[in-house]
């Protein structure tokens, strides 16, 4: 078994996946590490393996947001659209609408318009500091329970830009948030329950095509079952230390340095051509 890659593609996208500093960018460096270790189906199947756990990681984290969110569900479909909890569950399935709608289309016509490590490099640089502008916002006292459905169909709409590779689904939605007056802890957790849905939604699409190959050695899903636990740790370790961070009011700056450096990092190395151009 190839146990080396798999520990590095699981904690690095465990830990990058809901931090705002765009795990497509990491993601890029890894395969790079991984050359070729793994064949391309066996790496698709890899990254849903590792979405699997950090979808499992931020339910945990959220677990109470999440039962009341099923709740919420279940008082839709009973007409019971005036509770709390059937609020939250409504913001964010609205909040999902615009990116699930994107992405179907994108996932449908196999577009691959923004495959290049040059956009990544740049989004990070570009959204970091957007992020940065948008911290300096003072921060109401709102939480999610106060949002409107028009609030969460703007944090819909700029989760759609997540698309493109480097912009980072967790940072925009934060910087979104962040642009509304929304305080960080509240920015956080709203961009994280909507990355319950997104998830979802995209590991159902690539493990529709992925998996349906049965042929999988028990090595390969004992490696699958490692990545699922080492990102599931990885990435509950992450959301909880963002979390207590937001909470000691802790700005966004700690993100926007990192990301700065690794969008630069990106587009040095392939300036000096130390990584190939094509994803």
């Amino acid at each position: 078994m190839i146990l080396l890659p798999i520990f590095v593609l699981a904690i690095i996208q465990g830990i990058t996946e809901f931090l705002p500093i765009s795990s497509s960018g990491h993601l890029v460096l890894v395969h790079e590490i991984m050359n070729g270790e793994l064949d391309d189906l066996d790496e698709k199947r890899m990254d849903i393996a590792v979405h699997v756990g950090t979808l499992l990681a931020v339910i945990l984290y959220f677990k109470s947001d999440f039962i009341d969110m099923v709740y919420g569900g279940f008082d839709i479909l009973t007409g019971k659209i005036q509770t709390s909890n059937a609020h939250q569950t409504m913001l964010i399935s609205i909040a999902s609408i615009p990116i699930v709608i994107a992405g179907f289309a994108l996932y449908s016509f196999n577009m691959t318009i923004f495959d290049s490590l040059h956009i990544i490099g740049w989004m990070t640089l570009l959204f970091g500091v957007l992020l940065y502008i948008s911290d300096k916002r003072p921060q109401s006292s709102e939480t999610i329970h106060d949002f409107t459905i028009k609030t969460a169909f703007l944090y819909g709409i700029f989760q759609v830009l997540a698309l493109i590779p480097g912009v980072s689904r967790s940072g925009i939605t934060m910087t979104a948030g962040r642009f509304m007056g929304h305080s960080r802890t509240e920015s956080a957790r709203m961009s994280l329950l909507m990355g319950m849905v997104t998830i979802s939604a995209a590991g159902i699409l690539m493990g529709i095509d992925v998996f349906q190959d049965s042929s999988l050695s028990n090595d390969f899903m004992a490696m699958i079952g490692i990545g699922i636990v080492l990102s599931f740790f990885a990435a509950y370790t992450a959301i909880w230390t963002m979390m207590k961070w937001f909470a000691r009011q802790g700005s966004m700056a700690p993100f926007v340095i990192y990301r700065i450096i690794l969008g630069v990092t990106l587009l040095s190395l392939l300036s000096f051509g130390v990584i190939g151009e094509d994803l």
